[in-house]
């Protein structure tokens, strides 16, 4: 009899395969004010939930936020919301010039950030109309924004963590640990019959559709769940 298969452990949510967000303490977020302000870079800080710093910042009316911490940005640099674009400064898209690059982008107005927020990342603004702003985002494909969506001048820091070597499987594994990442992946054609539906067979071959029933039980709904289309697409 074979075991459960890593799908249906996941699902069931043991502390295995949860994030252990009660260490994450910081969140980001934007001002709740609409003026002009000037802040200050109080402190640059490590969130085990985040592979870049954080910038703590505070703003003239003793308010303080939490952005992804720019390049050229240190403790006690002056930054700005609805002012100036200077690197780590928050403003509209609207505000922002054409080919400036932006990071921690609104998804609607008022919502905080939510495109653009890993280490070494940045945006560029592409295109400025009335009705949107044409962005394009790290993996180079381009999206509409609303003009009232704010984000920070800059790049994210923190592109250098990628360069230091891995010299132990156990340091990847708890590096994907901290952050509810599965590691390590063994594929579903790799296994034997008993431990996964796409295992078995002559080679690596699945032997069925990869697409489930929409019905199908836990222990089955792997593969391409929902998938909107099939096939090889054409060009």
């Amino acid at each position: 009899m074979g075991k459960r298969i890593i799908t249906q452990r996941r699902g069931k949510g043991s502390s295995r395969y949860r994030a252990p967000s009660h260490r994450y303490e910081y969140s980001l977020n934007y001002p709740k004010t609409d003026g002009k302000l000037k802040g200050v870079v109080r402190k640059l800080l490590q969130d085990q939930a985040r592979n870049s710093p954080i910038a703590v910042i505070e703003f003239e009316n003793n308010e303080k936020i939490n952005i992804p911490a720019p390049l050229d940005v240190k403790e006690g640099s002056t930054v700005y919301y609805n002012d100036k674009d200077t690197p780590g400064s928050i403003l509209k898209l609207s505000d922002i010039s054409e080919g400036t690059d932006i990071y921690n982008i609104e998804s609607v107005p008022g919502s905080n950030g939510k495109f653009c927020r890993t280490a070494g990342n940045t945006s560029k603004v592409i295109m400025k109309t009335k009705e949107f702003i044409l962005i394009q985002l790290p993996s180079k494909k381009q999206k509409k924004f609303h003009p009232d969506c704010r984000a920070v001048i800059g790049i994210i820091a923190g592109s250098g963590q990628k360069e230091k070597p891995l010299l132990k499987a156990g340091k990847r594994h708890h590096i994907m640990k901290a952050k509810n990442k599965l590691y390590p992946k063994t594929s579903g054609v790799a296994m034997n019959a008993v431990d996964h539906p796409f295992g078995s067979g002559r080679g690596r071959h699945v032997g069925k559709p990869k697409t489930p029933p929409r019905n199908a039980p836990p222990g089955r709904n792997i593969g391409l769940i929902r998938a909107r289309r099939t096939g090889r697409k054409n060009k």
